[in-house]
């Protein structure tokens, strides 16, 4: 990516294809000279508009002109710097919507002196003139690809910069406490001690404390920015992939007495109350001969391994034994702090067999909607967005924090070492570098490049 801020940038900002209106963006120091190269007031005659003259955040009607033809009425929204988005003059135009139309008034305002916008350029130059850090930034696009109501929260409130005051306050008692340590350093020849180490030691522990408990909410951040990866296990013909269809309600996966007939793992999300669930169906645990269906099972368990939340069914109309033995298989085998069993095909069940084990038929919407209850109450403890509480859901973010507490703990050893001042200095002077590193203040064109390839064109 090779961003300038001299340039004047232009990109359709609403998806392609077909709607009732399309917007293109203009931004940069020239935006207002092309648009007014190609914008007038009425379709008879060319009359200018000086945009200049007019106040920012207003609308105007007009047409756009290409050859002394009307491209299309539009309307005209202009941000003067430094009150736009970018932080620029910046210009909105509301067109019909079409991919032709957009793309001739795009065409038409490149030929006039801009150049198409890089992904994710218009953030980056609100980010470059200071309108917002970097992990604001970053909650733009969040926000973009947010899909269920908790991902939506989390992200409005990084954008509105909970995570940004949390990594300022906290990196500005890490300069307190370095410019205590340093200013020791400049009366050292008189033997000058302003604070005792044990208490620069317990300022830093307490400052780690503060991060950890932002850090054990990346597990909370994952599952709502990503959702909970759900996957539905269990021997060949426990009802699986009827369940996986069920909750989809569509015949995605192939359904059949025959034993194995799912091969290989399949992939669909559902919401539930809010939640996103990935839901992975895979093939029937069990020893087989055939190389497909072996590969198959060996791609399940892995999927398992790396699952948020695993089901496993269980078929209630097996023999006694049958079930006694896959109770005992789950409970040997899987982890209940993220597992539980799942009697399947109830309306089927052939014997009373005790157990604790929830039920489900198909045929039965009451036992389908405590199966969802269930997974939501197993998920909303990880997924759940308190107002008072920042989560992160980034793991650039995360590493940077983990990368801060190393430093800081780095710190605390070189104080328990009795080392100079000095080297406690070095210390914290990279805990706050990995601090900045999160909004920006410290950072490079690789880490940015590397944010902003992601965003899409327009934004």
């Amino acid at each position: 990516m090779n961003f300038s801020l001299t340039d004047t940038i232009a990109a359709v900002s609403t998806p392609p294809g077909e709607g009732g209106i399309a917007v293109i963006r203009i931004s940069g120091k020239n935006a207002f000279v092309i648009t007014q190269l190609i914008f007038s007031k009425t379709k008879d005659m060319f009359t200018k508009i000086n945009l200049n003259q007019e106040k920012s955040h207003t609308i105007h009607f007009g047409y756009l002109i290409s050859d002394n033809s009307v491209i299309d009425e539009v309307l005209l929204s202009v941000f003067k710097n430094p009150h736009s988005y970018t932080g620029e003059d910046v210009i909105e135009i509301s067109s019909h919507g079409g991919t032709y139309v957009s793309g001739k008034i795009l065409q038409l305002i490149l030929n006039n002196g801009a150049r198409l916008a890089e992904p994710g350029e218009f953030t980056k130059r609100a980010f470059l003139n200071g309108r917002i850090d970097l992990s604001q930034a970053e909650a733009v696009a969040d926000l973009i690809k947010s899909k269920t109501e908790t991902a939506h929260t989390a992200s409005i409130r990084q954008l509105e910069g909970s995570l940004s005051e949390f990594v300022k306050k906290n990196r500005q008692k890490i300069i307190d406490v370095t410019s205590l340590v340093e200013l020791e350093l400049d009366f050292a020849d008189e033997g000058l001690e302003f604070v005792k180490k044990d208490e620069v030691k317990k300022m830093i522990i307490n400052i780690c404390k503060d991060i950890k408990k932002i850090i054990d909410s990346y597990i909370a951040g994952k599952v709502i920015r990503e959702g909970v990866n759900l996957v539905i296990a269990g021997k060949p013909n426990s009802g699986k992939s009827s369940l996986f269809n069920f909750l989809l309600k569509s015949d995605r996966a192939i359904v059949s007495t025959v034993a194995g007939t799912t091969r290989d793992y399949l992939e669909e999300s559902i919401i539930i109350n809010g939640i996103m669930f990935n839901l992975t169906d895979t093939a029937g645990l069990r020893s087989s001969d055939d190389f497909i269906e072996s590969e198959g099972i060996h791609r399940s368990r892995k999927k398992i391994s790396q699952a948020d939340l695993i089901v496993y069914l269980i078929d209630s109309s097996m023999n006694k034994k049958d079930i006694t033995d896959e109770i005992e298989f789950f409970n040997k085998n899987f982890d209940v702090n993220k597992s539980f069993a799942l009697m399947s095909k109830s309306d089927l069940k052939k014997n009373e067999i005790k157990h604790s084990l929830p039920e489900i038929s198909l045929l039965d919407e009451p036992s389908v909607e405590n199966l969802k209850n269930l997974l939501v109450q197993k998920s909303i403890s990880v997924s759940s967005v308190s107002a008072n509480e920042i989560t992160i859901t980034n793991h650039r973010h995360k590493l940077c924090l983990e990368n801060t507490i190393k430093s800081l703990t780095d710190a605390v050893n070189t104080i328990d070492k009795n080392l100079s001042g000095e080297f406690i200095s070095v210390d914290l002077r990279n805990a706050m570098t990995h601090l900045g590193e999160i909004t920006g203040e410290v950072t490079n064109d690789e880490i940015l490049n590397n944010i902003f390839r992601n965003f899409c064109i327009g934004k």
